[in-house]
């Protein structure tokens, strides 16, 4: 049996929010395409991700937020049925089809699944390639492509059904997971680290963080090597102090010197040593264990290379 999971699920392909918005079906293409042509794919366990509950969205989410985003969703359903529009926005850059619900179930659902998984020893660690994205969904908000918080849901979901101590979550995407430590903050058997280009979308994170955040904003057009220097300074030893018995990963790769969702210059030699770097971690404190799960990432060359450099490292390949 294969080391590492690999995680979707079609539904994940039909939410849409409209042509030529950059979040869009094609990026879970690319991603396979590549995994197939490069010959991971044949190394990995697939998995199809089960839809989430709503009592398991409620781990990380107010109950009144489930419930909008099922009414937009019904609501929506009924007038494309009526001949109506076939979106519904959210936020200027977020909106919602008739498949937004299932797919958003289902990419929360993913997190919970290899969480399962990982922690039964069936893999050690997993990749979930699932869309939409999560990080920027706050506790009681949908906004920027993201309507439930994946990582937060899995990481609070490892908390109380395994009764973990310590869970951290380690955030690269080239947007601050403002959402992610919106639900976190000052829950202290979570650690979470980022690295967020800044000032930039969403224009928060270096104020006054809570002390289980380790927050490092980074300039436009900082290099690799640079980005590499403050993970060692700031993310290691809060990791290696925290010892944490499971680790989440908020997956973005719109970091990329190609991606232009972004102004940061890393590459995916720079993912693939950031994954390293985490799996060091992972193996030292936590058996090993990580849930991986897809954030940001929107032009698809550099995004399927990225993937592809984070996996083999994930399956030592």
């Amino acid at each position: 049996m294969s080391k590492t999971g690999y995680f979707t699920h079609r539904d994940c392909w039909k939410h849409e929010m409209g042509p030529g918005h950059p979040e869009c079906p094609e990026r879970l293409d690319a991603i396979e395409d590549r995994l197939l042509v490069s010959g991971v794919f044949d190394a990995l366990e697939r998995y199809d991700a089960p839809q989430a509950a709503a009592a398991d969205l409620e781990l990380a989410h107010d109950r009144m937020h489930v419930a909008v985003m099922r009414g937009y969703s019904e609501l929506l359903a009924e007038e494309v049925l009526a001949g109506g529009p076939e979106f519904s926005q959210i936020d200027p850059d977020t909106s919602i089809n008739v498949h937004t619900w299932n797919a958003a179930l289902r990419s929360a659902g993913a997190g919970m699944a290899a969480t399962d998984a990982v922690m039964a020893g069936e893999i050690e660690n997993a990749f979930c390639a699932v869309r939409p994205p999560g990080h920027h969904a706050t506790r009681n908000k949908a906004q920027g492509f993201c309507f439930f918080n994946n990582v937060a849901i899995a990481a609070k979901y490892a908390l109380e059904r395994y009764h973990l101590q310590r869970v951290a979550v380690v955030d690269f995407d080239v947007h601050h997971g403002d959402g992610t430590e919106n639900i976190l903050a000052g829950d202290m058997r979570a650690l979470m680290v980022g690295i967020f280009q800044h000032p930039f979308y969403p224009f928060c994170g270096d104020q006054n963080p809570a002390a289980n955040m380790v927050n490092v904003p980074i300039p436009a057009y900082t290099r690799g090597m640079e980005i590499r220097e403050m993970i060692e300074m700031a993310w290691i030893p809060r990791l290696e102090e925290f010892q944490p018995e499971m680790i989440f990963i908020s997956a973005g790769f719109d970091g990329h010197r190609e991606d232009d969702m972004g102004q940061l210059g890393l590459t995916e030699q720079d993912f693939a040593w950031i994954t390293q770097r985490i799996k060091d971690i992972a193996k030292r404190y936590s058996k090993g264990r990580i849930v991986s799960l897809l954030e940001g990432g929107y032009v698809m060359n550099p995004l399927a290379r990225s993937v592809e450099a984070h996996i083999r490292v994930l399956a030592d390949l």
